[in-house]
C-alpha cells in the first residue's frame, strides 16, 4: 500500500507534516492554526476525516500551536511523552491524551509509527519513521547533530523530511545576537545545510526515492542555496525545499509517480480503548 506524505508548512512559524495510505494518516506536529491546516490539506485534496492522530516532536510552539483547536474539533488522539506535556501549556482533553515511547511502535490502522530520541534544546524530544508495508517515511527535524539515532533510522527511510535549517556563512555573517548563533549551531540547535548534506551522502539507502528539505531559516538560509547544493549530489533522488510559507505538493512511494489525494467520503472512525 503507497504511503503519501507533504509538508503542510515547515519553519520556525511553524510545523506540520502529513503521512498517510489510503484509508489513515497522521499528523506529525501540528504548529500552524486550524485553520490554515485545513485549508492547506484542502488545497492538497487530503482530508482530516482520515488523519486519525497527531504526534508530538517536542514543546517548542511552532510545533504544537495548533494542537490545542484540532485535537478538539476532530476529538483526534495526541500522543505525547509526559515529561513534553508537562512543558507544552496547552490544554488537551484528557481522554484525548497518549503517550509513546521510544523504540515501540505505536499502531494507527496499518501504519506504524515509531520514534526515537534526538538531540535537541527541548525536555524529551523525538524524531519518527512512520511506516507502511515495508516502506519507511522519516521525519527528522529540530536536531542539534547528526547523532547514531538519526543515521540508523535515516539509513531505512524511502523517504525522509530532513532538516537543514542553516547556511554556515549566512549565519556568521547574520544580524543574530552571538548566544543565538551559539544555539544553533550547538549540539542541541539545529542541522546546518553541510551537515544534513553529509547525512544524506553518506548515509542514504539506495532504494531512497524523495527527500524533502525542512525547517530552513527566513534569515540564515534560502530555498535556492538549498536546492542548489543537494541537487548536485542528488542521484536520482527527488528533492525537494519545504516551505515556510505554503505546502508541499503530496508524494508517494510505493508507486511510480506523484499523485493527488482525494478527499475520503467515509466517515472516520475511532478504535482507541
Amino acid at each position: 500500500m503507497p504511503l503519501s506524505f507533504a509538508s503542510i508548512n515547515s519553519g520556525s512559524n511553524g510545523n506540520c507534516y502529513y503521512v498517510g495510505n489510503q484509508h489513515e494518516a497522521v499528523l506529525i506536529d501540528a504548529g500552524i492554526s486550524c485553520r490554515e491546516t485545513e485549508k492547506r490539506m484542502l488545497r492538497l485534496g487530503l482530508s482530516m476525516l482520515k488523519v486519525k492522530a497527531i504526534f508530538v516532536s517536542h514543546e517548542h510552539s511552532d510545533h504544537i500551536r495548533g494542537i490545542e483547536a484540532i485535537a478538539k474539533k476532530y476529538k483526534l488522539p495526541v500522543f505525547i511523552t509526559s515529561a513534553t506535556l508537562k512543558n507544552c501549556r496547552v490544554e488537551i482533553d484528557q481522554s484525548l491524551i497518549c503517550s509513546f515511547s521510544a523504540y515501540q511502535p505505536v499502531q494507527i490502522g496499518e501504519l506504524s509509527i515509531t520514534a526515537f530520541p534526538k538531540y535537541h534544546d527541548a525536555c524529551d524530544p523525538h524524531s519518527f519513521v512512520i511506516s507502511c508495508d515495508n516502506q519507511n517515511v522519516g521525519v527528522f527535524t529540530d536536531i542539534g547533530n547528526s547523532c547514531s539515532n538519526l543515521i540508523s533510522h535515516f539509513k531505512q527511510c524511502h523517504a525522509a523530511f530532513l532538516e537543514a535549517n542553516y547556511d554556515e556563512q549566512l549565519l556568521d555573517h547574520g544580524n543574530y545576537p552571538y548566544h543565538l548563533k551559539r544555539r544553533i549551531r550547538g549540539g542541541f540547535g539545529h542541522l546546518s545545510n553541510a551537515q544534513a548534506l553529509e547525512v544524506f551522502k553518506k548515509h542514504r539507502p539506495k532504494f531512497m526515492s524523495h527527500l524533502i528539505l525542512a525547517h530552513l531559516s527566513k534569515d540564515n538560509n534560502s530555498p535556492e542555496i538549498v536546492s542548489s547544493l543537494f541537487n548536485k549530489h542528488a542521484q536520482g533522488v527527488k528533492i525537494v525545499v519545504a516551505s515556510r510559507y505554503e505546502e508541499t505538493e503530496v508524494y508517494q512511494i510505493g508507486i511510480s509517480d506523484v499523485l493527488p489525494i482525494r478527499p475520503a467520503q467515509t466517515q472516520l472512525i475511532f478504535d482507541f480503548a
